[in-house]
């Protein structure tokens, strides 16, 4: 009778001296965790598919900086759409998919991860050019440059993410203590070097020196220096607009910070980042969570976006022409 109660007990009750043991919660427990899950998963590909469909149809939002805004919202739908249905399988006391699919699972993770790190510092150096070298902004930002940029950006999140991974890729499994875990270990000092600290970094420097010349900007515009010509006028207001999309990016990229900044605390205070305990899925939840509230701020501060949406859900985009119409 123990010994059947013991491997009741295991993950895999035909591996005594290998399985895990399994962490049981009460049922109700964990169907609200599944609830929750799914509806933060489902929100997340619904709200950046919107996002997707928007920048893509609509010729008016063919901007360069909605370029990069589309691919920082084709991550945040890949991670609604393939990386969080995993997290929610590491909500369960046992892995039961292999070892291979738990290394996949995280490589993929990662590159979307990393790719919006990087789409993070396009935005601010974007945001910097526009704001701080306005007349030379159309010439230094093309959408060519653009293109290439965030095709370089993905390019480094899949190399960047084989290299973390590297030796989990090439022995799945071998940091789990046993049969029925999916943990794996990164190289930690260089992930912090490499994907926090120096993208993090410059992302706060170029933002600091927009907002001291946004700042600046504001003054002006209140003692109306700029209003005696007309021409000093309308590049006023362009860069009234110009300041108007700083600083909403600047909200996404701030909420970003706050998302991911709890991840890298934890490689900084010294741990080990061993990824499959509770604590530490919690924490990667967190970095997931921001892919849903990127839209969310769009739909705030962005009325383009409200426009869009209404367009696309009204069916109103099926109709000859739509591309074409004003939603700015």
């Amino acid at each position: 009778m123990m010994e059947t109660l013991d491997e009741a007990e295991l993950c895999f009750p035909q591996l005594l001296n290998t399985s895990c043991k399994k962490h049981t919660r009460p049922h109700s427990e964990s169907m609200l965790i599944y609830i929750v899950l799914f509806f933060i998963s489902l929100l997340t590909v619904v709200l950046n598919l919107l996002v997707i469909i928007s920048i893509s149809h609509f010729r008016q939002l063919h901007s360069p900086t909605n370029v990069i805004i589309l691919s920082l919202a084709v991550s945040d739908f890949l991670v609604g759409l393939i990386v969080m249905p995993f997290q929610i399988l590491l909500t369960e006391p046992c892995w039961l998919v292999g070892d291979l699919v738990c290394v996949l699972q995280y490589f993929i993770a990662f590159i979307i991860v990393y790719a919006s790190v990087v789409n993070m510092v396009l935005i601010s150096v974007d945001r910097y050019v526009a704001i701080c070298d306005p007349l030379h902004y159309s010439t230094r930002i093309t959408h060519k440059r653009v293109q290439i940029c965030v095709l370089l950006c993905w390019n480094y999140a899949v190399f960047y993410s084989f290299l973390a991974l590297f030796n989990n890729l090439i022995e799945p499994g071998r940091y789990n203590s046993c049969y029925g875990e999916c943990v794996i270990n990164i190289l930690g000092d260089v992930d912090i070097v490499l994907c926090f600290i120096f993208p993090i970094s410059t992302i706060i420097i170029l933002y600091v020196r927009v907002f001291v010349v946004a700042v600046s900007q504001a003054r002006a515009m209140r003692s109306h220096i700029t209003a005696v010509k007309l021409q000093r006028s309308v590049t006023v207001t362009v860069k009234k607009s110009e300041l108007k999309a700083a600083r909403t990016l600047g909200v996404v990229v701030a909420v970003f910070l706050i998302c991911i900044c709890p991840y890298y605390c934890v490689s900084l205070s010294g741990n080990s980042i061993m990824m499959g305990s509770s604590i530490n899925a919690v924490i990667v939840f967190l970095v997931y969570i921001n892919s849903c509230l990127n839209p969310v701020i769009y739909a705030f501060f962005y009325p383009w976006f409200r426009k869009s949406v209404k367009v696309i859900v009204t069916l109103e985009i099926l109709q000859p022409c739509s591309n074409e119409r004003n939603v700015l």
